[in-house]
């Protein structure tokens, strides 16, 4: 065996366990946003002292799992393209990682400090681009993000059957959610009637 084995048995360890108390940490603010380091730990299946280790306060936790949203917000506008490919198609690919985010983060969702200035810079670019390409008529790319964030949140917590999903090209719920999520910001952000038509994908 290596000298050097042993330091990244460890440091492999320690991520999985951070990794387990982060997945635990999810699932049970969800539940419970006061829940306490100890439920957390029960919920991991590891020693309290092991996520006292890991993370010293429960505040530094959830600003752990702020840091993981943020980054997974970061990926998200990457593979939406969002500097590069057709703005109305990387506004359609966004959304639906973001709802696919709200459904893995139900609690890291709803802190702010999850969106990052990197976070919102990269939508205000994806709307300044909108913009430009006239797909929305506002200038302003940080209002445009402001109305987009606004509507996520109204449009995702509409409850199941609403008639406001009504709609003749899909059945499914979540898809019916980010046409009509995209269909109304461009609306409320000038866009024309064709830009708003972009067909659902599969």
């Amino acid at each position: 065996m290596s000298e050097n084995s042993s330091p990244r048995r460890i440091r492999a360890d320690a991520e999985r366990s951070t990794a387990r108390i982060l997945e635990a940490a999810e699932t049970v603010l969800a539940a419970d946003a006061t829940a306490s380091l100890e439920r957390i730990a029960d919920a991991a299946g590891l020693a309290r002292a092991t996520v006292h280790r890991r993370f010293a306060s429960r505040s530094a936790l959830v600003d752990a799992l702020a840091e993981q949203l943020s980054q997974r917000y970061l990926g998200g506008l990457a593979e939406a393209r969002v500097k590069t490919a057709p703005p109305l198609i990387a506004l359609h690919r966004l959304t639906e990682i973001v709802f696919d985010l709200k459904l893995s983060h139900r609690f890291a969702i709803q802190l702010s400090a999850a969106l990052t200035p990197e976070v919102l810079d990269g939508l205000d670019l994806l709307f300044a681009r909108l913009r430009d390409t006239e797909a929305i008529t506002a200038v302003d790319p940080t209002w445009c993000r402001q109305v987009y964030l606004a509507l996520l949140h109204e449009v995702h917590d509409l409850p199941a059957g609403s008639p406001t999903l009504a709609s003749p090209a899909t059945t499914d719920e979540t898809e019916a959610k980010i046409d009509l999520l995209v269909r109304t910001t461009l609306g409320a952000l000038g866009g024309s009637h064709g830009a708003t038509a972009l067909p659902l994908t599969n």
